[in-house]
């Protein structure tokens, strides 16, 4: 069925969601265009080519002739060209907005700063042992948009900040902003701008789950809106947190109900405890059964780059935390399995730090570092800000290469410690991605001898 409404729509911007945006307008019947500032933008040989496209720049006067600009998550609403053209009325959405419109398939909505993708990736394994027919994607993995192919009964989302700046009123069933630390200033300015960002998952929302760790993860929302909260604390009634025993033991607990031990579980650190409980909130709040949701947890075990266990060499054990790109990942990271390297009464933490600061602040590291890591081994374009900023902390020492960065933390290493990459950092001063950083690390950790 073909819609022409007669109104143009212009995407900008390539890539994954680019090309996915125009397939499916194409698909829908619209007329479309594509822009984007590349002379050869990826994906530029998967969308239809006889619809109008002009490579190399922004073009304005295309942009103004649009009914909608669909805009990519890699470009910033405030580029002139864009706002120019929002200047003149011209409407400014994300892929989200889209796909918003065009399905009333009950959504999840998943964002933070850190810990989306497991979260995101627990949740769906979690809807799919229940016996959902669910689609799992956004910034993670899949187009959002490609999960109208699936025919879902329930769509669960990760969703960046890029992608929320342009997305209104998503009318989410259930939305979590999982924690907010320092990220992408460079893009957002503030973190008060990052915060609104974020905080845009919850327009419309009906049902809302919070950190109550992190102050700036609850939103202002109506009292009628239901709202639960997790935590690494004992929980009240009818909240997610964590039960001691006497000797330690840590339970998942709902009030004073424990759920599940910690022991039980392949992901380990209160960082991952913190993302269990997340998942139980978000599950509770879309009618998964409990006991489907703890099955998942006990055998889930976590993501490639995220707080990944390596392998153990001269019983020393080496964690991949590539994806850890900005202070509070490292942060969760560290401490996470500082405190159970504390709670198993020795053994430090040898951190590998370093690479495109994005403009953070590397002093909210000292005190995680200060308690739980025995040796910071600096490598990448902003190593000397980042010495500078834990200066006093911990021994530091630099290092030219990744490779140089595994060998030092093996020579200062001894039985029980960990080693852990989690740079804090984006990767493309050295490396393709953080992916590919990951894997020469995992590449070089292997190599070592016993």
């Amino acid at each position: 069925m073909l819609i022409q409404r007669g109104g143009l729509k212009v995407v900008a911007g390539l890539g994954i969601s680019g090309v996915s945006a125009v397939n499916f307008l194409v698909d829908s019947g619209y007329r479309v265009a594509v822009i984007d500032s590349r002379e050869i933008p990826p994906g530029c040989d998967k969308i239809p080519q006889d619809i109008q496209k002009v490579f190399g720049c922004l073009d304005e006067e295309l942009l103004l002739q649009a009914d909608e600009i669909i805009l990519s998550p890699g470009l910033a609403v405030d580029l002139p060209e864009i706002q120019h053209a929002i200047a003149q009325g011209i409407p400014v959405i994300s892929e989200i907005q889209l796909l918003r419109r065009a399905t009333e398939v009950p959504i999840v909505a998943i964002t933070g700063s850190n810990a989306k993708s497991t979260v995101t990736t627990l949740i769906g394994l979690m809807a799919e042992a229940a016996g959902k027919k669910v689609a799992v994607g956004g910034n993670l993995g899949r187009p959002a948009l490609d999960l109208l192919k699936d025919d879902p009964e329930l769509i669960i989302l990760e969703l960046s900040s890029f992608q929320l700046e342009t997305t209104s009123n998503l009318n989410a069933d259930v939305a979590v902003v999982l924690n907010m630390s320092e990220d992408h200033l460079d893009r957002h300015g503030t973190m008060l701008n990052y915060h609104q960002a974020k905080h845009r998952i919850f327009q419309q929302v009906k049902k809302v789950v919070y950190n109550r760790d992190d102050a700036l993860t609850r939103p202002l929302i109506p009292d009628a809106i239901p709202i639960q909260s997790f935590g690494l604390n004992a929980p009240d009634m009818n909240e997610y947190g964590i039960l001691r025993d006497t000797d330690g033991t840590i339970w998942l607990a709902r009030g004073r109900e424990r759920l599940l031990c910690s022991n039980q579980m392949y992901i380990q650190g209160m960082h991952n405890m913190a993302n269990a409980l997340a998942c139980l909130a978000l599950g509770e709040a879309i009618g998964l059964p409990l006991e489907e949701m703890l099955n998942t947890l006990r055998t889930f075990k976590g993501l490639e780059h995220r707080c990944q266990y390596v392998t153990t060499k001269g019983n020393v054990r080496y964690y991949n935390d590539s994806k850890g790109t900005n202070v509070g990942a490292t942060v969760a990271a560290v401490e996470g399995l500082g405190q159970a390297l504390a709670a198993g009464g020795e053994g430090k933490v040898a951190l590998i730090l370093g690479g495109v600061g994005k403009g953070q602040d590397f002093t909210v590291l000292r005190s995680a570092i200060q308690q739980f890591v025995k040796v910071v081994v600096l490598i990448g374009e902003d190593a000397s800000q980042i010495s500078q900023a834990i200066a006093g902390t911990t021994k530091v020492v630099f290092a030219k290469t990744l490779e140089e960065a595994v060998q030092i933390c093996h020579e200062m290493t001894v039985m029980n410690d960990v080693v852990l990459l989690s740079p804090a950092c984006a990767s493309f001063d050295m490396f393709k991605n953080y992916g590919d950083r990951g894997h020469q690390f995992v590449k070089y950790v292997e190599a070592l001898s016993e």
